[in-house]
């Protein structure tokens, strides 16, 4: 019988490390999707987040009211916070809680467009595999959930990041919950990994509009509140590379807040079905502009020089509306 050495075993050893490493910075490479804009130049979009409930808590009304508004607006795509399926996920490619919460409910001709996902807590409570499988895009060609990825849009450049594993609390206190780590291994190289390819891919961005979008919240005034590692380490790279919008959910509500310390503006749109939760504080801040209790969600309207955000209700009324305004600068000749 063959026999290995002390320094064999040692040199085993580091080879797995390396593989590791390898392993999981490679599971961090932030893909890229192009997305053209109309033919004028113009991009409009829906943003929902934590809906998927078979239809209930009005996730069906305001799945009714997406497909009005995104008719009116001619969207390109829709982009989701999060929290795709209640209350842990999908348990398999097999689950039937993706038909009945996505595609039997957004069945407006106006939504048959791409939508692009991202991973939130309840998501990582069920088999995460399952909702990143291009088994489901054959389900549903809409779909297209990775994990953080970039939708280049031509005027915009939509960075799409995974948040959860930077919130510590799910490893150390999942309370009565299972967490499906896989492809996560260590939270502290996988997240260190997302923050270097985002950070390339930002400083590499030439698009006009900077948008970047998870689940959890870096500001919310809602019953989550900030989330204090994503404060500490994505805002200061976000306020860096002139980020114009943060957008996200986690929170049932819907809110915008402006940055104190750079021109961004955090965008919450996390109430595509249960909402009403009720704990509010901060409602008195100055940079709280907006903030709604209950169902709906956001569109945006993107020229090269102008961006129009609208918050809806679950009626689809608007109750929010603003603009933000950017200089069209001219190469010099």
């Amino acid at each position: 019988m063959a026999r290995f050495s002390k320094n064999s075993t040692v040199l085993c050893f580091w080879v797995v490390i390396v593989f590791v490493i390898s392993s999981a910075s490679a599971s961090t490479r932030l893909r890229k999707f192009d997305h053209p804009t109309k033919g004028d130049g113009t991009l409009n979009f829906l943003v929902i987040g934590d809906w998927g409930r078979r239809g209930t808590f009005n996730q069906s009304h305001v799945a009714h009211q997406m497909g009005r508004i995104g008719e009116k607006l001619n969207i390109d795509f829709v982009l989701s916070t999060g929290d795709n399926f209640y209350d842990n996920g999908l348990t398999g490619i097999h689950d039937p809680n993706f038909v009945e919460s996505f595609t039997d409910i957004y069945t407006a001709k106006s939504l048959q467009k791409q939508w692009y996902s991202v991973l939130g807590n309840h998501d990582y409570r069920g088999n995460v595999e399952a909702q990143l499988s291009p088994y489901l895009r054959k389900l549903d060609s809409r779909w297209l959930c990775l994990r953080s990825f970039i939708v280049n849009a031509e005027i915009a450049e939509i960075f799409m990041v995974d948040t959860t594993p930077f919130v510590q609390d799910y490893f150390t206190n999942p309370k009565d919950h299972t967490y499906d780590w896989r492809g996560v291994i260590t939270p502290n190289i996988y997240t260190a990994n997302v923050l270097k390819e985002l950070e390339k891919a930002l400083s590499e961005s030439t698009a006009r509009w900077k948008i970047v979008l998870g689940h959890h919240a870096i500001r919310s005034v809602g019953h989550h509140g900030d989330t204090q590692p994503l404060v500490d380490r994505l805002l200061p790279m976000l306020r860096a590379y002139n980020v114009d919008f943060y957008m996200n959910g986690h929170d049932h509500c819907l809110e915008h807040i402006s940055d104190t310390e750079s021109p961004m503006h955090f965008l919450v749109s996390g109430a595509g079905s249960k909402a009403w939760r009720g704990d509010v504080k901060g409602l008195n801040r100055e940079d709280v502009h907006f903030f709604h209790d209950g169902q709906g969600f956001m569109s945006v309207q993107l020229t090269p020089t102008e961006a129009e955000i609208q918050y809806y209700d679950v009626f689809g009324s608007v109750l929010h509306r603003w603009n933000k305004s950017k200089l069209l600068l001219h190469s010099a000749i």
